[in-house]
């Protein structure tokens, strides 16, 4: 059937209805419009766009890795181009390409395996710096942890020191991001909001680091073998031989310092929340750990003897996937689903929707590693799981990601659990960027036997 014969349903009573019966809660409102239709639901938001949400695995395959040349980056990405610049999260086309070309070596294979040693190390000193019955936020100190880790591997400087200065000026940012600012853009943007406010106000101070950094690199003249080091030395090969500006360099490490800990810190956040839930499951995370590493160094070779750590993180990104939503907008007219999509509607996926569909899962709601394990076979749709997104725009940190996750969470369980101080319902989901623990994860570190 051509475009020009199908027509697109929306199935929303009035324009913004998911929204304000969600009361603002953007979590709520994908889950209210996945009710409407499972699999492809549409839907007309308060400002008259056209919003369809594919929650079918097949057609978030699509979404993702489908119609290059009739998708862009959703609106929820191109706001936040007042911090990222034109990085590898915002850009589009044949500079997007490049750019990915360019910073792809960085994440190979031989590469990570570099970076493992460090990741571990990083562990280690943190998991030291603890004393038996200490409260602990693991929220923050997940952030500090991974923050520490990307500023050793990819950028050979040590963060950890600024963690507090980042650290904040970071959270202004991601809290100036919501479905309002994604609706209303830079109508919202330019008002007198005291949110709006901090986010202008951490943008200058997140660029002073950066550039010392990049400044840093400079000054050194030498290669100093982290992903910034090969940056700054690339050059594009299948284009015109140029490198990377001061200007492009600097929107790839605001990128890498944003995607590369917030993702993962708040991936290990929860996967704390869940394990201090479940003490049956901890120990055998420990007992896993301990049989296959002993009281030596963690090391990257161990990571296939680590299955069932693997599928702890694995399950904990199922049910709290940092990257919870993606949108891809429409400049080209296509056909999903059956359903015409004219230009200007906003495609999103939801891994938060998809990955826990009673159709894929088991229990969709239980908290149950074993499902990744032999004999079992879940999911029962094999798209029916993508926490870092799919595509030519699927995460390049990916594999940096997998290993990081593991060796943290290898690293620390078998020197401590942790216990909630508070109750675990207590600890709110935060939408903004990505799904953030809110006020945090508060415990009582507890010294293993």
């Amino acid at each position: 059937m051509s475009a020009e014969r199908l027509r697109y349903t929306v199935r929303n009573r009035f324009p913004g209805e998911h929204l304000v019966r969600s009361r603002g809660n953007l979590l709520r409102s994908v889950e209210l419009m996945a009710a409407t239709d499972p699999d492809l639901a549409v839907a007309k938001t308060v400002v008259g766009r056209t919003i369809l949400l594919a929650s079918h695995p097949d057609l978030a395959r699509e979404v993702l890795t489908g119609h290059p040349r009739s998708l862009r980056k959703g609106l929820g990405l191109q706001r936040t181009r007042f911090v990222l610049g034109n990085g590898l999260l915002t850009s589009e086309g044949e500079f997007h390409l490049r750019q990915r070309r360019l910073a792809q070596p960085a994440f190979h294979r031989e590469r990570i395996a570099r970076y493992a040693e460090e990741m571990v190390a990083r562990t280690e000193a943190a998991a030291a710096s603890w004393t038996d019955g200490q409260v602990l936020d693991l929220a923050r100190a997940m952030h500090h942890l991974t923050l520490d880790i990307v500023g050793r591997t990819l950028f050979g400087v040590d963060l950890l020191g600024r963690a507090a200065e980042l650290g904040k000026a970071l959270t202004a940012v991601l809290d100036s991001f919501s479905i309002w600012l994604i609706l209303f853009g830079e109508r919202l943007y330019d008002l007198p909001i005291p949110r709006m406010r901090r986010a202008k106000q951490a943008v200058p101070a997140l660029d002073a680091a950066i550039y010392a950094i990049i400044e840093d690199h400079r000054r050194s003249g030498r290669d100093q073998g982290d992903l910034l080091s090969m940056l700054m030395a690339a050059r594009d090969a299948e284009g015109d031989g140029s490198g990377m500006t001061d200007v492009q360099l600097r929107d790839e490490v605001m990128t890498l310092i944003l995607a590369g800990h917030e993702t993962t810190a708040n991936a290990l956040a929860w996967t704390w929340w869940f394990l201090a839930q479940h003490p049956t499951i901890d120990a055998r995370l420990a007992a896993e750990v301990r049989d296959a590493c002993g009281d030596r160094p963690i090391t990257m070779a161990d990571l296939p003897n680590l299955p069932y750590t693997r599928a702890v993180f694995s399950e904990a990104m199922r049910l709290r996937p940092p990257a919870y939503a993606t949108s891809r907008e429409v400049i080209e007219p296509i056909v999903l689903g059956g359903q015409e999509v004219p230009v200007g509607a906003q495609v999103l996926v939801s891994p938060w929707v998809t990955q826990r569909d009673p159709r894929w899962w088991t229990e969709p709601l239980r908290f149950d590693p074993d499902r990744w394990l032999a004999p079992r076979a879940e999911p029962n749709h094999r798209h029916a799981y993508f926490p870092f997104g799919g595509g030519t725009r699927v995460c390049i940190g990916e594999q940096f990601a997998w290993t990081e996750g593991i060796l943290v969470i290898a690293a620390l369980v078998r020197r401590w659990r942790f216990r909630l101080t508070i109750p675990a319902s207590a600890v709110r989901l935060q939408a903004a960027v990505t799904l953030r623990p809110a006020p945090g994860i508060p415990v009582v570190c507890e010294r293993r036997p």
